[in-house]
């Protein structure tokens, strides 16, 4: 038996973990990942992980990729951030997603847009239809209040402290974290305007996320704030991308509205003027 009381001994212990498989970690290289669901060419995978809950990743992934979060068990949620990443000073911009195209709620052939009325990404397809634009993320103090704990080491880690961890991995600090969107988790706005939390739509839904500019993905997988109940409750989030193309003016997402085109247009001459399109 091997021990870690001297130097040889921690190097041989620590090799010897070479190859071990856990419930929740990235598949490196992508292309390995085991049982690729329908739809996945394990020859374009670019990212492969399980995120468990309470857990958080990050990527800078190129313009085209396609981008899969699955709910595995029926509890994840799934808090997203986004910024270009040639220009990480450009992000999400939740407020403008939803007043520039007219809906609160995230779906199909909604555009993802930044602060500069480009388009980060795009939803192209949608099984849970049960997601949130409004609410944000959980903070450590609420958490704290609610379970006992709200930091990202603890039982109940918040989706705020999670952030800052995944963005000072890109230089990024906690004064350039915007507000999020979530996906899993269901909030709907009643006739008086109050919040209504309304949960999963079940056990193996995906959504689909098409880069419209590199970005940076910020994932943190964490309880919803609005979730009512007592104990802190999120289940693992499966993330697999692989390369694929843009939208162009053919595809259904660039004219879903008028207002998406526009942005669609914005983000083609910034590409174009870049010399990326």
């Amino acid at each position: 038996m091997s021990t870690t009381s001297t130097t040889y001994g921690a190097r041989d212990h620590a090799r010897a973990q070479a190859g071990t498989v856990a419930e929740a970690m990235p598949a490196i290289p992508a292309a390995g990942w085991p049982d690729p669901p329908p739809g996945i060419d394990p020859a374009k995978l670019v990212w492969a992980e399980t995120v468990a809950g309470g857990g958080y990743t990050h990527k800078v992934l190129a313009r085209g990729t396609e981008l899969r979060l699955t709910d595995v068990e029926g509890d994840a949620c799934a808090h997203l951030l986004l910024f270009n990443a040639d220009q990480p000073w450009e992000r999400l911009n939740v407020a403008d997603t939803v007043k520039v195209q007219w809906n609160a709620y995230l779906g199909e052939a909604i555009a993802l847009l930044s602060d500069q009325a480009r388009v980060l990404a795009t939803v192209v397809t949608d099984e849970s239809g049960k997601h949130d634009a409004l609410c944000g993320t959980s903070t450590v103090d609420g958490n704290a209040e609610r379970y006992g704990d709200g930091s990202p080491q603890g039982d109940s880690p918040s989706g705020n402290a999670l952030f800052t961890l995944a963005a000072a991995k890109h230089g990024l600090t906690p004064r350039d974290l915007p507000p999020s969107l979530s996906f899993f988790q269901g909030v709907h706005v009643e006739a008086d305007g109050g919040l209504t939390f309304t949960g999963s739509a079940g056990a193996g839904r995906s959504v689909v996320l098409r880069t419209e500019l590199p970005v940076v993905v910020l994932i943190a997988n964490v309880a919803h704030p609005l979730d009512p109940r007592p104990d802190y409750t999120v289940t693992p989030l499966r993330v697999l991308a692989q390369r694929s193309a843009p939208s162009t003016p053919d595809s259904p997402e660039w004219t879903a509205s008028p207002e998406a085109q526009r942005a669609f247009e914005n983000t083609a001459d910034y590409l174009t003027a870049r010399g990326l399109a």
